[in-house]
């Protein structure tokens, strides 16, 4: 049981240590005296070591308690050492190992921080019989542990062993001096040399612990002889593998010592090496360039990864390639956006005549960013057009007002993934992707990048672009676009971007939903004759050298052009057949001959060749079984005629003209409607028996697809087998049920516009298409009369010369039953009665 106190005079009071105080101190020769075998002591606990018999350490007491229990211990002249088994501040005796060992105190050195320094030696093992004492230190009773004493061939074999091992141990271990091995050498007790060996070694506690406890010399030279083959196995493994960097870090620090020579006779003879030159050189860029600190940080690494490359070494170049890209590519240089709002619209209306929503839509956010600034966020537009309606140049106008530079890059055709992320390094050949060469090309941070045909985009077993583009267009991605060569964030937030394409239909949906579509529709007649006079005519006059000598073109010739000539949404074949006239006036000029100073319509032929077009491409008188209908596709809307005939036969329909499924759908169901009211539109029904139906759409090397022909199919079959021919003049779209409904159609601006340009005067479209007349020009409303349907019965009057009168067939009388013979017999019977 653990006393509370124990007073120093209790301990000297101790008979047995009395008498072994009293023997120390008239011992003769300077020979210890034997130690009691039980014995009360102060302990001092140790960390991380054990202290072995005959072994002299210094040590260095910290702790309260074990300042106290050295106090005590001065006066008694030893003190007990325990190892402690977990490292704790205020070790309790469950803290402390059971063996330990006695040792005498010597010199003593109190330090100024308060601690003491004090050299011990060990006498003998000792074992924990019981703790006297917790405060103010630590007082056990100890019992003394008899070391055998133990000899013969077999003892002296483990010493030879043991000696053999620490040889080998001291050889590969610098830590060791060679003293020791010497020391060892002269020991001739097996205990002893046993226990100078363990504490020279550095060994785990556990171990140093487990050698202690062992008392017999024997064993414990056996366990050492373990514990040093284990050491050694360490050791010589640690050794090769300091040869192998060793050897590889003399090779690297020859080269170094030879390639500084090398620049120091250079530099000597004036010579200065050619990749010393360009480290140099790209320092210095590197020093002038304004980046982010990671950014600075990877080319401060390549630059010195370069420096200490063998001068005839492969891979110099492919890590010159990948700073100068480093360098060139913007990281912070930007152009200050020009937010003057009425600017932006002089600058877009001198530029472009119309398109008055995509002006309004820049315009709006050019006022976004004047008042919120950097914060406000650049939008991604997608401009859908037909072709030659100024998307591209629109945008390169948009730059220009917004004070930004202009890059474009084409995605037509584009199916590699790495075309926009770029090629790792360890590609030969490796570059960064499209989008980062476009922008190094753009020099800002902050361009207009124009991406010109996106919906041109394929893909195959090398990826989807269109996928890869996904992070570079959505606004929570691209602040930290990661291209593969580059390996680095890149900051792609501050780009306006701006997409073109023909048809939305072809843009994977995903893609779509992160850009915001304004569409371009086709012009009309006025105003391609406006953007003739005040753009492209002026343009070609210029860029053909007739500045000095200029000529005009009549109004009449532009239109004749626009009709017979470049029949199209856009105004691109309109603007090359006016440098086609302008080239044949600048080579008269130049030949000195008398060249048209006014063009007129007339002229034309002779100039441009025979007309490509028949203006209106409407017949001249009303046709029998044709009828008028209108189709669009990516480059605008056109006018087709529905042609219809029937001929001797079976019934069977005939579909030429490259229909598609959906076409021929409808043609099935415009003939299941005209046989449903065959009777209204006075057809004899033997006629649908008796006769085949040719449907034919010309132009079959054009594929055509869709539902919105329904009606006008259906009004060329109800012609065809009525003989009542249909107005020349008037248009239609629509789909047509089995029921006579006429249901609502998409492209109704283009189609209209197609209308309007093929001399149309009335169109006939469903009345559910009511809400998107606000899309079509109001000069094209104007122009046409526009008839509003629900039903195909709307549409017949409309659309045919003359209603077709119906016809009723007579009712055949009703058959009589035959009546069985028992029906006759019954009734004989009943008249009978």
């Amino acid at each position: 049981m653990l006393q509370i106190e124990h007073p120093m005079s209790a301990l000297l009071d101790n008979p047995a240590l009395q008498h072994w105080l009293m023997s120390a101190s008239t011992a003769e020769n300077g020979e210890a005296k034997a130690l009691p075998e039980v014995f009360e002591a102060p302990v001092i606990p140790l960390r991380d070591r054990v202290l072995y018999p005959r072994m002299v350490t210094p040590l260095t007491v910290l702790r309260d308690r074990s300042l106290r229990a050295l106090e005590a211990a001065r006066a008694l002249g030893v003190a007990v050492l325990v190892a402690q088994k977990r490292d704790v501040e205020l070790p309790l005796p469950s803290d402390l190992y059971e063996v330990g060992v006695v040792a005498e105190l010597g010199r003593v050195l109190m330090m100024p921080d308060g601690s003491a320094s004090v050299i011990a030696q060990g006498r003998a093992r000792v074992r924990v019989l019981e703790w006297m004492q917790a405060t103010p230190f630590l007082v056990a009773r100890v019992q003394v542990l008899a070391e055998p004493q133990v000899q013969g061939t077999s003892v002296e074999a483990l010493m030879r062993a043991v000696l053999a091992l620490f040889e080998n141990v001291v050889n590969l271990d610098e830590r060791i001096p060679e003293e020791s091995l010497v020391y060892a050498l002269n020991i001739h007790e097996p205990g002893w040399l046993a226990d100078f060996i363990a504490h020279t070694l550095t060994l785990q506690l556990p171990v140093q612990q487990s050698l202690l406890e062992l008392t017999d010399p024997q064993q414990r030279l056996q366990k050492l002889t373990s514990v040093l083959a284990n050491e050694l196995d360490v050791l010589e493994l640690e050794d090769r593998i300091q040869e192998r960097a060793q050897s590889e870090v003399d090779k690297s620090q020859r080269e170094y010592y030879l390639r500084e020579q090398l620049r120091s006779i250079q530099t000597e003879l004036g010579q200065l090496d050619a990749t010393m030159g360009e480290v140099n050189a790209l320092r210095e860029r590197l020093e002038q360039k304004a980046m982010p600190p990671h950014v600075r940080e990877r080319a401060e690494r390549e630059i010195n990864r370069l420096e200490q490359l063998p001068s005839m070494s492969p891979e110099i170049s492919i890590a010159r390639d990948y700073i100068e890209w480093l360098l060139e590519l913007p990281w912070a240089e930007r152009t200050e956006d020009r937010l003057d709002v009425e600017h932006a619209r002089r600058i877009l209306d001198q530029r472009h005549y119309g398109l008055d929503k995509v002006k309004e839509r820049i315009l709006e956010h050019i006022a976004v960013c004047k008042l919120k600034g950097d914060v406000a966020r650049s939008p991604v537009l997608c401009f859908v057009g037909p072709p030659g309606t100024g998307k591209t140049s629109l945008a390169r106008s948009i730059a220009e007002a917004l004070g930004r530079r202009f890059v474009h890059m084409s995605l037509g055709g584009v199916r590699d993934e790495a075309e926009i992320r770029g090629h790792r390094r360890t590609y030969v050949g490796a570059l960064p992707g499209r989008i980062l060469q476009t922008m190094r090309r753009a020099g800002t941070i902050n361009p207009l990048f124009v991406l010109d045909e996106i919906d041109k985009l394929g893909f195959d077993f090398r990826g989807d672009p269109a996928a890869a583009l996904l992070e570079v267009l959505d606004p929570e991605q691209n602040a930290e676009f990661e291209d593969h060569y580059l390996d680095l964030a890149y900051d792609l937030s501050k780009v306006m971007w701006v997409a073109t394409a023909n048809s939305i239909y072809d843009i994977p949906p995903a893609l779509l939903d992160r850009m915001e579509v304004i569409e371009f529709s086709g012009y009309i007649e006025e105003e391609k004759v406006n953007i003739a006079r005040q753009f492209l005519i002026p343009r070609q006059i210029a860029d053909n050298g007739l500045a000095q000598t200029p000529i005009q073109i009549a109004d009449s010739a532009i239109k004749r052009i626009i009709r017979e000539y470049a029949y199209e949404a856009g105004v691109r074949n309109l603007d090359r057949y006016i440098a086609k006239l302008c080239r044949k006036a600048a080579r008269r000029v130049a030949e000195g001959k008398p060249y048209p100073k006014r063009i007129t319509a007339a002229q034309l032929p002779s100039l441009l060749g025979p007309p490509q077009f028949t203006y209106g491409k409407l017949d001249a008188e009303d046709q029998v079984g044709v009828a008028n209908g209108v189709v669009w596709d990516e480059g605008g809307g056109d006018l087709v005629q529905v042609e219809v005939t029937t001929m001797d036969g079976e019934g069977e329909l005939i579909l030429t003209g490259q229909l598609g499924d959906v076409m021929q759908e409808s043609a099935k169901a415009a003939l299941s409607y005209a046989r449903s009211r065959a009777n209204q539109f006075g057809i004899a029904r033997k006629t649908f028996e008796k006769s085949d139906v040719h449907i034919h759409v010309p132009e079959g090397a054009i594929a055509k697809d869709g539902p919105s022909a329904g009606i006008t199919i259906a009004t060329a079959l109800i012609s065809a087998l009525t003989q009542i021919p249909v107005r020349r003049e008037v248009a239609m779209t629509g789909e047509l049920t089995l029921r006579g409904r006429v249901l609502p159609i998409g492209g109704l601006k283009e189609k209209m516009m197609a209308a309007h340009r093929a001399g149309v005067r009335v169109f006939i479209l469903p009345k559910k298409n009511d809400k998107d007349l606000q899309e079509v020009p109001r000069r094209v409303r104007g122009d046409m009369q526009l008839v509003l349907v629900e039903t195909m019965d709307q549409v017949l009057p409309v659309a045919l010369t003359r209603m077709p009168e119906p016809i009723t067939e007579p009712k055949s009388p009703p058959k009589r039953k035959k009546r069985s013979g028992a029906t006759r017999k019954r009734r004989t019977q009943r008249a009978r009665a």
